[in-house]
């Protein structure tokens, strides 16, 4: 049978949904992630919330069977809950199924997401449509309060997971798919899968290869890693997003690391002097608002030490702006202390959320906001000199792979599972339990992995300049 919550591997990569629907020895249960696990506790608890409110003002019953479901369906009752819907070879439970004014049926789902538009819910809202058949758009209960609605323009991408799935599902072997560091590594049947895309030598493997560029190195007869680790890259032919010298010797050399974990200096690294204040950002995406809150902003200044470690907190996404301001009071002050200040960080993302908060609170024209993101920025940031200067054998350009790893920088977190979804995870459980214990724990355990990670900036920096 192809469930309509099937959607949500399906989307993810369809070998998931296939290994769902038949699981391997050992894997019959996947236990979700904290962080999935914590998703689906906020979204169990935002469907609770909606049903409360209807019950104020309708009668709902919740549906037992598919054959309770008819009945009550027959019984015109208001809004049923969790209404059990089977036709031929689907089947879906809606949150909740509203009676029209005309008497049909509405599916309803509560969402966290911010918007209709996420494929999987297209898809769930409009399997449940098919599944009534009649004419009425599905609802969707937002995160954010607001309530939406998704009608035909669902169909396209309805008819296209069912055939996808029916085809799927008829195949004694999970279908074909590429490998993605960023996907499969989160994902539950990772430990069956990447030992088969190993043992083939899968090039998407390999960093800077995917799916839009394996398919033309191929068709060239470079099929493995091996043999990309052997081939010139001067007779290596155009293909999608591997295009130009420079991109085909950083893949040669990627697959070259891949065996021998050898380090490929391309350029010179230079980094700039100055006073480096090393700086991250935690967020929490989860928020009642919808707006991602920026709860802590970290800092390592001279001269490097525990002592050194400075933030700006706030508890709820209620104090937002003033955590912000508290954040640019933090870079006036550095700004005077050091005048040559450099403020080190690590990806696009802090830079971003400057953008995001100055757009948010309409200062642009701030003094200080225009000097963080002007032609002068102090921002600088350590990935790009990174991916300009160096091939690393790592699996991704990411900050805990390249400081990790005991041939490169080799620092190590004091939580070794600490990471952006654990820190999410960390500070929603701070903001939810009562035990005051409890909130110093968790509070004292988010500040330590920021302090690791502008301390891995540090570290990285030095290993940079020892280059």
């Amino acid at each position: 049978m192809i469930r309509a919550s099937d959607a949500r591997s399906w989307i993810h990569c369809p070998r998931r949904a296939w290994l769902d629907n038949h699981p391997p020895q050992g894997y019959e249960t996947v236990a979700p992630s904290e962080f999935d696990q914590l998703v689906m506790t906020l979204g169990n608890r935002h469907e609770w919330n909606v049903k409360r409110q209807l019950e104020k003002t309708h009668q709902v019953v919740e549906a037992v069977s598919p054959e309770h479901t008819q009945a009550l369906m027959q019984a015109r009752v208001e809004i049923i809950y969790q209404g059990k819907l089977g036709k031929d070879d689907i089947i879906g439970i809606p949150d909740f199924l509203i009676r029209h004014e005309s008497g049909q049926y509405q599916p309803a789902d509560a969402k966290l997401a911010r918007s209709e538009e996420k494929k999987e819910i297209q898809i769930q809202l409009g399997i449940y449509r098919q599944l009534l058949g009649d004419s009425l758009p599905a609802l969707v209960f937002l995160g954010t309060g607001e309530v939406t609605e998704i009608g035909d323009e669902a169909n396209k991408e309805v008819e296209k997971f069912l055939s996808g799935m029916r085809a799927a599902l008829a195949q004694p072997t999970p279908p074909p798919v590429r490998y993605s560091e960023s996907k499969c590594k989160a994902c539950g049947y990772n430990g069956v899968c990447k030992p088969e895309f190993e043992a083939k030598g899968e090039l998407t493997l390999v960093y800077g290869i995917d799916s839009r560029s394996a398919p033309g190195l191929e068709q060239q007869g470079i099929d493995t890693i091996r043999k990309l680790a052997q081939t010139d890259p001067a007779a290596i032919a155009d293909v999608p997003y591997l295009k130009g010298m420079e991109k085909k010797q950083r893949a040669v050399l990627q697959a070259k690391t891949y065996f021998d974990d050898s380090i490929h200096q391309l350029k010179p690294v230079a980094l700039p002097g100055g006073s480096w204040v090393h700086f991250d950002i935690e967020t929490n995406p989860l928020t009642e608002s919808g707006q991602e809150h920026v709860y802590l902003w970290g800092f390592l200044k001279p001269p490097y030490d525990g002592s050194c470690f400075e933030y700006v907190w706030t508890d709820t996404d209620s104090q937002d702006r003033q955590g912000w301001e508290a954040f640019l009071a933090k870079m006036t002050e550095y700004r005077r202390a050091y005048p040559d200040l450099l403020l080190a960080h690590f990806s696009g993302s802090e830079r971003q959320k400057i953008e995001v908060y100055a757009d948010r609170y309409e200062m642009r024209e701030h003094p200080t906001v225009a000097w963080l993101l002007g032609d002068a920025s102090p921002l600088f940031d350590l990935l790009e000199v990174v991916k300009e200067c160096l091939v690393l054998p790592v699996a991704s350009y990411g900050l805990k792979y390249i400081c990790k790893h005991p041939k490169l920088v080799n620092f190590q977190w004091d939580d070794h599972d600490s990471g952006s979804q654990w820190s999410v995870v960390q500070y929603v459980n701070y903001l939810l339990t009562l035990v005051p214990d409890d909130c110093t724990r968790l509070k004292r355990n988010i500040l330590t992995y920021n302090f690791d990670d502008v301390m891995a900036t540090r570290k990285l920096e030095l290993w940079l300049r020892a280059l």
